[in-house]
């Protein structure tokens, strides 16, 4: 199975759970794994921010931020979430823009769009359009939209150098590039970039950081910075892991505090 698919399968499967009535949305192999990226997506969004949302919207996120209360998002924006899953920072977003502006959510998988449009049915936000499509191929004209966020999808693509040249193509100039993400410091051991299971929980896929500033760099973005959210310790390391067939109390070590979430900004020269 190529990284894409095994992507889509875990996506797919995770908002099927939610539908389904059987709980929050997860990425790992089995509902029990839950418990191993507990670390990235827990306590991202504030109760002010979730009221008026329906459970299905909050259950539905698996993201590693909050792109949105970074993004300083103004009424008249139009904003484009790349992989917007169940929706949440699409509706935090559309809330921000209005009155006047616009938020897009761009998925591809089936499961998740279905969820969105039903959770915007059910919390009656109209400045909102749901997109089917890869962040690899944005369907939007150029030099479309204001902001470009996304939660924690970028490192799961296997070509992020198109999804960086796509984000220039539909900014306007001066538009800003306003994401969160999981980033690495340093090596990793390469058994665990390589590894399905970690790439579709958001990890493996991770690009280090300074790696991901010379991306942006070579797209032609300027005034760009990686901020940490939140750095992952070798315990949180160890709950990544586990029952994923890895030696943990060997691996943790060589992880500790090398994986963090990050707000990652960047702008499109005027």
């Amino acid at each position: 199975m190529d990284i894409k698919n095994a992507v889509k399968e875990k996506y797919g499967e995770a908002a099927s759970r939610v539908i389904s009535g059987k709980g929050r949305a997860c990425c790992g192999s089995s509902p029990s794994s839950l418990i191993n990226i507990d670390p990235i997506i827990t306590n991202l969004y504030d109760e002010a921010q979730k009221s008026g949302l329906p459970d299905t919207v909050v259950l539905a996120s698996l993201g590693c931020g909050n792109p949105t209360a970074l993004a300083e998002l103004k009424p008249g924006e139009t904003v484009l979430d790349l992989g917007s899953g169940g929706g949440i920072d699409v509706f935090l977003s559309a809330k921000r823009v209005s009155p006047g502006g616009k938020a897009y959510g761009l998925d591809m998988t089936d499961e998740m769009l279905a969820l969105a449009r039903e959770n915007q049915k059910k919390a009656g936000i109209e400045n909102v359009e749901f997109l089917k499509g890869e962040i690899e191929h944005i369907p939007l004209p150029d030099n479309s939209v204001d902001v470009i966020i996304s939660n924690c999808v970028i490192n799961l693509s296997a070509d992020k150098d198109r999804v960086l040249q796509e984000a220039f193509r539909v900014l306007k100039p001066g538009g800003r590039f306003a994401v969160s993400d999981v980033v690495t410091r340093g090596d990793i051991p390469a058994d665990l970039k390589k590894n399905l299971l970690l790439w579709a929980g958001c990890i493996a896929g991770a690009l280090e950081e300074n790696d991901y500033q010379a991306k942006l760099k070579a797209a032609g973005f300027v005034e760009i910075g990686v901020e940490p959210t939140r750095i992952f310790s070798a315990e949180d390391a160890l709950s990544f892991l586990t029952d994923k067939g890895f030696n943990v109390d060997a691996i943790a070590p060589k992880v500790d505090k090398k994986f963090m979430s990050a707000f990652i900004r960047a702008r499109k020269p005027l």
